[in-house]
């Protein structure tokens, strides 16, 4: 697979392809790609690329000609083409995997207020935000999409390492450990020490629902939605609504119990 990174600050996605895992992907062969400066492709002495947008605001736009220009240098009519913008669809796992099945990605890196939508409309197959935020850089934006995306092709990382990660079937990952056994006092659980593989299984999926009804009750809503949770992961979510509930109880039951000791306290005063 091959990205191609258009860009005014090359250098910054230069330093991701050249560490850690996404390096021994390009050397083996199964990851290219290619940084191309869109400031070569400006026409004056002075390589300008941006300009003030028409009826006024604060920022300035990347030109067309030399963005276009760069597009057209790397036959970005034949490929497929992802501007990073704040206002894009939001990028989700699910786009990950649907874009690491591309032989080749084009990402076009905005800056300041963004590219001319003429460009967009030209070239341009999809808009993907990172997040509901705003950054100063593409590049970064870029480098989360191409991040996400060669992970998932064939022979960069264990499919067994996916397949039990956050989001892979709809759910966040479960808590992991490994050494020491004893940390500052707090003990890894006795089930993944014990040996039993089905044990271990089923506290995973547990605490893969606990986390995910805590921090993304959505994901486990969806996948009810889409039938993907079966009845072992049905129960397990009763049981820990039910747990959820009686704790509720519990500490409702102790602020009253506070609640009635403080007041003990201001009547033997009077």
């Amino acid at each position: 697979m091959k990205f191609t990174v258009l860009t005014l600050f090359p250098e910054i996605p230069r330093a991701f392809f050249e560490a850690s895992i996404m390096a021994k992907a390009v050397e083996r062969g199964i990851i290219a790609y290619d940084l191309v400066h869109i400031r070569d492709f400006a026409f004056d002495k002075h390589k300008t690329c941006d300009d003030k947008p028409y009826g006024g605001g604060a920022g300035q736009l990347l030109l067309p000609e030399p963005l276009g220009r760069a597009l057209d240098s790397v036959q970005a009519y034949k490929k497929h083409v992802i501007y990073v913008t704040p206002s894009g669809k939001p990028f989700t796992q699910r786009k990950a995997q649907e874009l690491s099945q591309k032989d080749e990605i084009v990402l076009v890196c905005g800056r300041y207020e963004g590219i001319d939508q003429r460009i967009i409309d030209l070239y341009v197959d999809d808009e993907i935000s990172v997040g509901d935020y705003v950054l100063s850089s593409g590049e970064v934006a870029a480098t989360v999409i191409i991040d996400a995306v060669y992970r998932l092709v064939d022979d960069v990382i264990t499919h067994e390492s996916l397949d039990e990660e956050s989001y892979a079937d709809g759910l966040l990952e479960y808590p992991q450990y490994t050494r020491p056994a004893v940390y500052r006092g707090m003990v890894v659980p006795e089930v993944l020490t014990n040996g039993n593989h089905e044990h271990i299984r089923k506290w995973r999926l547990k605490k893969r629902l606990q986390k995910t009804l805590a921090n993304r009750p959505d994901l486990v809503a969806a996948a009810r939605l889409h039938g993907t949770l079966g009845s072992e992961a049905e129960k397990m979510i009763e049981e820990l609504t039910e747990q959820c509930f009686e704790k509720h109880l519990d500490r409702k039951k102790r602020r009253r119990a506070r609640a009635r000791a403080v007041q003990g306290e201001h009547d033997g005063l009077d």
